[in-house]
């Protein structure tokens, strides 16, 4: 099938989010797909996405270069465009063709609801939104009109929120068919490399992504609200060593430090997809928290982060989020609660490192491989 993903790479050059998209993109071109990936600046107008790269709206130079080399590297240096509404034209190597590619679309996935619906997709018969902020979504659906729109626009519906439906899930009903998704991993992609049992547990995170959400007078927060409650863990487990990737202005980098964590920014090892996996290769595992929301309602979010993390044979220790009743914990992926399961996740890690590195790539296989993923979406629509 001819199948337009949406996606967020111009306007958010960094290795990680770049990653989450390429997966499938990459993903879909290897089952056998015509595959092209498309982006909107969006109508409105933002000041500078951060001091290093200059990203804005009006000016995607920086976006559309770093665009070029990403998929030149994955071998699909002619299958994307980015349309620019400030000056009413598509940029890069389709924008002579891109009519053309729309026109004869017979799906159209559009990744984390980051796209703006434009007249010219509307004749696309399967019309796919991907949810991958649960909770939030769901209320902005239920509150923010320009929003809801916005999903109304499609016509299939997925959502990382994995047990949005279930019994004891917190994510409120916005009127749309979720069907439950994952992070897809295209498994040849991700080398396995030595095994590092004396290095840091790391994750890459935002303190603050944006405002908390409200519904029914309960407050779903970000990774900061998170986090409070694990901040002394370097102090409460001396004999290892924790080492954040950080962004957000208000994070209390100070404080963080005081209480035994190594800081970096985050910025400097997401410029490139490159750079984002050596970080990880650099790592012993992964250690986070969860935004609040994602815990606080049972979604079971997995983080597409962590997956790559697993891909790369790196085990991986996250706050449960309801995850637990949908993989098997305790051999690569391990669930925690509270201060005493971080510490006994590491305890049984620290017993046998080969084991739960083996365990991690097995288990991104298992759960997370690419074609299973997304035949799993493209059969639901069929």
């Amino acid at each position: 099938m001819r199948i337009l993903i949406l996606g967020y790479i111009i306007r958010g050059p960094i290795g990680g989010m770049t990653w989450h998209h390429l997966q499938y993109v990459v993903g879909l071109k290897k089952l056998g797909h015509d595959v092209y990936f498309l982006e909107d600046s969006g109508d409105t107008l933002y000041s500078c996405y951060d001091p290093v790269r200059h990203v804005t709206d009006t000016d995607a130079s920086y976006g559309l270069k770093y665009a070029e080399g990403v998929f030149r590297n994955v071998g699909l240096e002619d299958r994307w465009c980015y349309f620019d509404a400030h000056s009413n034209c598509w940029k890069g190597p389709l924008k002579n063709s891109i009519k053309e590619k729309i026109s004869n679309a017979e799906v159209l996935i559009n990744l984390s609801c980051s796209n703006t619906p434009r007249e010219w997709f509307a004749k696309i018969p399967k019309r796919i939104l991907i949810d991958t902020d649960p909770v939030f979504t769901q209320i902005r659906n239920l509150t923010e009109k320009n929003r809801n729109e916005l999903s109304l626009s499609h016509n299939a519906f997925f959502t990382f929120g994995e047990n949005f439906g279930k019994q004891g899930c917190g994510i409120p009903d916005d009127g749309f068919p979720w069907i439950p998704t994952r992070q897809p991993v295209v498994i040849d992609m991700w080398k396995v490399t030595q095994e590092r049992p004396a290095a840091d547990w790391t994750t890459v995170m935002q303190w603050d992504s944006y405002q908390p959400g409200l519904y029914n007078k309960t407050e779903f927060g970000m990774k900061s609200l998170s986090f409070r409650k694990f901040m002394n863990i370097p102090e409460f487990i001396q004999d290892e060593h924790f080492e954040l990737a950080l962004g957000g202005e208000h994070a209390p980098v100070e404080e963080l430090k005081s209480n035994g964590w190594k800081i970096i920014n985050s910025l400097d090892i997401t410029q490139t997809p490159e750079s984002y996996v050596k970080y990880i290769h650099e790592s012993k595992g992964e250690w986070s928290v969860a935004k609040d929301g994602y815990v606080k309602s049972l979604s079971g979010w997995f983080s597409e982060r962590s997956t790559c993390y697993l891909a790369c044979g790196k085990p991986v220790i996250l706050q449960d989020t309801g995850f637990s009743s949908i993989f098997p914990t305790g051999k690569g992926i391990f669930a925690f609660d509270d201060m005493e399961g971080i510490k006994e996740a590491v305890n049984i890690i620290k017993g046998d490192y080969h084991f739960q590195c083996t365990q991690a790539r097995n288990l991104a296989n298992e759960l997370f491989d690419s074609d299973m993923v997304l035949n799993n979406i493209l059969n639901s629509i069929s």
